[in-house]
């Protein structure tokens, strides 16, 4: 990958290699798919560490959010076969690039489906050519910060922190997953 240090390549190249080997693989996500996902989130503290919305069932009008129209914003199901057992989105903008809205169905979880579904979002955020890739967490989501921690990601400065989230619904926990 031009611009990038040869062990990244080699990293991509390697969870690649992990998906096959494992029948695990990123698809992009289609409408048929959003209930599902929604239902997912078991109680309004699930929806609300996925969304930031403290309500259940999960809000309507999220659920159709994932389908906008919006070149910034690529949304992705995990696969494990035919199953979907993950869901994030890889939000795009000139500056940065942020995981976001991250969610593995309850059965899957304390399987490590999450940081591989993690490692997985990172192939197309790194593709995108930015030197860091960005996320924000709850601070009380302690299972998601541990997964994030164990992918590589680190925490932003706490300067960072309390400039990003002036005018966020909570105050969340900024983490950088640095690329090069």
């Amino acid at each position: 990958m031009p611009g990038f240090p040869p062990y990244l390549g080699e990293l991509v190249s390697a969870i690649a290699e992990f998906a096959e080997g494992t029948g695990v693989e990123l698809r992009g996500f289609t409408d048929e798919y959003g209930a599902l996902v929604a239902g997912w989130a078991g109680d309004a503290r699930e929806v609300a560490l996925l969304s930031g919305r403290e309500e259940y069932p999960f809000p309507a009008d999220l659920i159709r959010s994932w389908r906008k129209i919006d070149p910034d914003i690529q949304s992705y199901l995990f696969f494990a076969g035919d199953q979907p057992v993950g869901y994030g989105e890889v939000w795009l903008d000139d500056e940065e690039v942020e995981l976001a809205r991250l969610i593995v169905d309850p059965s899957e979880r304390g399987k490590g489906i999450g940081a591989e579904l993690v490692r997985a979002l990172l192939k197309p955020a790194i593709a995108a050519g930015h030197p860091d890739i960005f996320l924000r967490v709850r601070s009380d989501n302690a299972v998601a910060i541990k997964t994030y921690l164990n992918v590589g990601f680190v925490d932003v400065s706490q300067q960072e922190m309390d400039e990003w989230n002036a005018g966020q619904p909570v105050a969340y926990r900024w983490m950088r997953y640095a690329t090069g």
